[in-house]
């Protein structure tokens, strides 16, 4: 058994991938430490097996939106839906939500609307917000700025380390997950090796972005020990340090209710 505990901040435990073996893959999690996940919904039609996985298991925590992605199954009755869910469940997070402009034939202006509301609710809610940020970065920090009185994590950051400095001081997070075991993050790695540690959360984004030793597998929350390692050792730290700091960042992030 692991000797410490971590908190996997970004996991799709709920996905279809998973529908056959959901608690062997919990077990193997806990086996190496990962006792707690943060599972982002990603449609409306999501929001209800999520619900059920999250009650069915302990250490599973909800957090519901509309993701840019999923961008052909929203409709704008989905706000105030999503604002009646959010009274009625009470979950730990807004999202995931945010923008995309690297997948073709996303509508930009329509990604704005539903990522523009969905921070607007996270600062009704004071609920921390889950934001998808792919060559969008830029776009996401100024939309933040606008919206205010927000906080919350870039998953899978992939920006550079002045748009991430401006994010350490807006009060936001960086997710961080299978690309840092990549030997050709470069950028990653220097950013992840210097950073302020209070603003760095681990990730495994299951089942996608699987580590360098898994390519083209199904990811599970179980390999963010991997994660850990190389963080580890790009901060010349001990991966008890590493569990300890960021499994703390997450707790303070999501799970400290007003």
């Amino acid at each position: 058994m692991a000797s410490f505990k971590l908190f996997d901040s970004h996991s799709h435990l709920d996905a279809p991938e998973f529908e056959l073996d959901r608690c062997e893959v919990i077990s193997r999690a806990e086996a190496e430490g990962v006792n707690q996940q943060l599972l982002p919904a990603v449609e409306f039609a999501s929001w209800s097996n999520l619900k059920e996985v999250c009650q069915r298991y302990a250490g599973l925590y909800p957090a519901y939106g509309l993701h840019p992605m999923y961008l052909a199954s929203h409709l704008p009755e989905h706000i105030p839906a999503l604002q009646n869910w959010i009274e009625t469940e009470k979950p730990n997070a807004v999202g995931e939500c945010g923008l995309d402009f690297f997948v073709e034939g996303l509508d930009a202006e329509l990604q704005r609307f539903y990522f523009i509301e969905q921070l607007k609710l996270a600062r009704e809610f004071e609920l921390p917000v889950v934001v998808h940020a792919r060559h969008a970065v830029e776009e996401v920090i100024a939309s933040i700025k606008k919206i205010g009185g927000l906080k919350g994590v870039i998953h899978s950051y992939s920006g550079s380390e002045e748009q991430a400095r401006q994010l350490f001081n807006l009060g936001f997070s960086l997710g961080i997950g299978g690309p840092i075991t990549y030997d050709r993050a470069k950028r990653l790695r220097r950013l992840v090796a210097s950073m302020p540690i209070e603003f760095l959360l681990l990730e495994t984004d299951s089942p996608d972005q699987p580590n360098a030793d898994y390519r083209g597998q199904r990811n599970e929350p179980a390999r963010l020990l991997d994660v850990l390692k190389i963080v580890a050792e790009l901060r010349s730290e001990s991966e008890e340090v590493i569990a300890k700091a960021t499994t703390g960042n997450a707790e303070t992030m999501f799970l400290n209710k007003h």
